[in-house]
């Protein structure tokens, strides 16, 4: 387990809005009124529980933590020779400065080609039990290795990549130090690059120090927003938990034909369904959805009120509500409390 920097947070309730009235209560009704404030504070402080952060990055037993591994993964994942070109690494389009994405509509891949679908963040999928935006991969292992032998991407394949790998000096001296005796593999070459992504996790936000406890750390009109996304607005349907995905698959309603998570499991009833996206850092993450269809985070908002298709597939947790141009604003003010100042990302130094 690798340890998160601040990443405990302890819980303390918040504390209640008092009423002014025009006459002094009676006991009963003062007793009352501090009861009431009181579960109000337990309310709000049971509801900051469930995202509360971990403290750990938990690393698969098959694949364990080893900082020789990630700093290996991390050479690979910025290399652009793991591309057929040589000009594309996965960085390309997981960009650590818009959000380990790449700030398009849909991603670019080799030669300049546009891709059907939004580059997904990296961030925090150590956490993740699935993976691409149709769940086709089961590892974390298995997704590192996907975009490198996928045509529209970095068109490499493995069985050319492994010794163009092996005629690097360097590499051959890192792959040892990182998996002794088991050379440049598909499993080894998956295995750092998959270490060195579960390391990447969002730092504290002023959300979370607001769940911490320091009630100055996020406005007023985010708490109010905090409130609404629990509510009304039942974003928690899907954005559950600390990193705010359930890692299931939806049809929320948008106009694409991309079938979706059934083009990978048959599954007529899951047409147009993607996996829930976490919220950590969305406000550097923009455009949004599966197509990069949003261009903000108000759209969004405006998308799940009232905006999205009814069709059969639809989930059941997508229903339309009212909004106010001042709840609006006061989503958008939670939602930007979820970025965290992230340390620097330095390029490594590649093999030769």
């Amino acid at each position: 387990m690798l340890a998160i920097r601040d990443g405990f947070i302890g819980l303390v309730a918040a504390a209640g809005l008092g009423i002014f009235v025009a006459f002094q209560p009676s006991p009963t009704a003062a007793a009352e009124q501090v009861a009431a404030r009181t579960a109000d504070s337990a309310e709000i402080s049971a509801l900051k529980a469930l995202f509360a952060r971990p403290d750990s990055i938990p690393f698969p037993q098959d694949n364990p933590y080893s900082e020789a591994k990630a700093r290996l993964g991390e050479m690979l994942f910025f290399d652009p020779r793991l591309s057929g070109s040589n000009l594309l690494s996965c960085g390309s389009c997981h960009n650590p400065s818009l959000g380990w994405e790449d700030g398009q509509p849909t991603a670019t891949g080799q030669g300049m080609q546009v891709l059907a679908r939004h580059t997904p963040t990296i961030l925090n999928l150590a956490w993740g039990e699935v993976f691409f935006w149709d769940g086709r991969a089961d590892s974390l292992e298995e997704q590192a290795l996907g975009p490198i032998e996928a045509p529209g991407e970095m068109s490499q394949s493995l069985e050319s990549l492994i010794p163009e790998l092996e005629a690097i000096p360097g590499y051959r001296t890192a792959f040892e130090r990182a998996f002794p005796g088991q050379g440049i593999t598909n499993e080894t070459i998956g295995a750092a690059i998959a270490t060195y992504e579960r390391t990447i996790v969002s730092n504290l936000t002023p959300f979370d120090r607001w769940v911490r406890g320091d009630e100055t750390a996020i406005s007023a009109s985010a708490q109010n927003g905090f409130l609404l996304f629990n509510g009304k607005a039942n974003c928690t349907a899907c954005h559950s938990g600390w990193n705010m995905t359930d890692d299931s698959f939806h049809d929320i309603g948008l106009a694409s034909e991309d079938p979706g998570r059934e083009e990978v499991l048959g599954i007529a009833e899951l047409r147009h369904a993607f996996k829930t996206p976490g919220l950590r850092n969305i406000a550097q993450r923009a455009p949004y959805m599966h197509d990069g269809s949003i261009a903000s985070l108000r759209e969004v908002i405006d998308h799940y009120a009232d905006g999205f298709i009814e069709r059969p597939t639809l989930s059941e947790d997508i229903k339309p509500f009212e909004v106010t141009d001042r709840e609006r604003d006061d989503l958008v003010a939670f939602l930007l409390s979820l970025t965290s100042a992230d340390d620097p990302v330095t390029l490594p130094i590649l093999p030769n």
